[in-house]
């Protein structure tokens, strides 16, 4: 279940990511559109690292052993 959701962000994120370029392209003198792109890949970059430390936290993903 967190590979899915893992998986999930990181493609929610690269989509994002060309959203923004897409709309650099686009949009060549207003880039209000590309900045809320950006800021929704912030944001899905910062919930996934959350994710992955709340998954360390609870046992779902082990820790280094040697």
């Amino acid at each position: 279940m967190l590979k899915l959701a893992v998986v999930l962000l990181l493609l929610a994120i690269i989509g994002s990511l060309f959203s923004g370029l897409f709309f650099l392209y686009r949009d060549q003198a207003s880039g209000q559109r590309m900045a809320k792109a950006l800021t929704w890949r912030i944001g899905l970059s910062i919930m996934l690292f959350l994710l992955l430390l709340a998954g360390f936290r609870f046992g779902l993903i082990p820790g280094y052993t040697q």
